[in-house]
């Protein structure tokens, strides 16, 4: 597969074509904010490898260190954390005929949730269909997916809000017993649920949880975790003014 490099850094060119050129790959795609113009100066960029049944990844081996396929979990698979002269890469293997289940699943209003480091409110099986509808192709061909079903978009909402209810009443237990972390944590796993939820509504496919806050509107929400309740003092009306601004329209 030829490479198209003019979204790439020249740096990363080689490494394009190794991945692009892996045994068992069907496209190279470039994924997460540098794909939508979103990175900052920090963000890494995300190379992610469509396959299809298996794929010989030992041609990645001389760049560092490679978690196969299967070694991240059913949803993120594999890949690798690398750095190529000062930039930071991430690799994703990505087994395209689990992305188009999961995808055709969303088409129908169908998701699951799987616990995974890294997230607070876990990571829906819909962002697979996220990373399709959202990437640049760089090498190959992948189905293309477009705007978020109507489907997921009704049964969506439900969902993620039954969890935040959910989470925000275990809040409360855990400020029962002045718990502050649990009840903090809860609190924040509740303000991703309702972020989730809005934009699920608005139809808005979204990748991980660094931008979500920011992407649901609920920037005002960071006040309320900065000026958190001095310890000895109820967590109740806290968590009140939390309630209020996740349910706030």
């Amino acid at each position: 597969m030829q490479v198209d490099p003019t979204r790439l850094p020249p740096a990363l060119v080689p490494l394009a074509h190794t991945l692009a050129t892996l045994p068992g790959a069907v496209a190279l795609v470039l994924g997460g904010s540098q794909a939508d113009r979103g990175a900052i100066a920090s963000s890494d960029w995300d190379l992610v490898v469509y396959y299809r049944g298996t794929i010989d990844w030992r041609a990645l081996a001389p760049y560092g260190e490679v978690h196969p396929p299967g070694s991240w979990g059913r949803l993120m698979n594999g890949g690798a954390w690398l750095q190529v002269g000062h930039l930071h890469v991430d690799v994703i293997l990505r087994d395209l005929d689990v992305a188009m289940h999961w995808t055709t699943q969303a088409s129908v209003g169908a998701y699951e949730l799987d616990a995974l480091l890294g997230y607070l409110a876990g990571l829906p099986t819909y962002s697979l269909a996220a990373e399709l509808a959202s990437g640049h192709v760089l090498a190959g061909e992948v189905p293309q997916v477009g705007s978020m079903p109507m489907a997921l978009r009704e049964t969506a909402p439900l969902r993620w809000r039954f969890s935040r209810d959910f989470s925000l009443e275990y809040a409360r237990m855990h400020a029962d017993r002045d718990n502050v972390v649990g009840a903090v944590g809860q609190a924040c796993k509740a303000a991703m649920e309702e972020a989730h939820a809005r934009l699920c509504e608005r139809g808005q496919w979204t990748l991980n949880e660094k931008r979500l806050l920011t992407q649901a509107g609920l920037n005002d929400v960071h006040a309320l975790f900065a000026n958190l309740p001095a310890p000895g003092t109820s967590l109740h009306s806290w968590l009140d003014a939390v309630g209020l601004a996740l349910r706030a329209s």
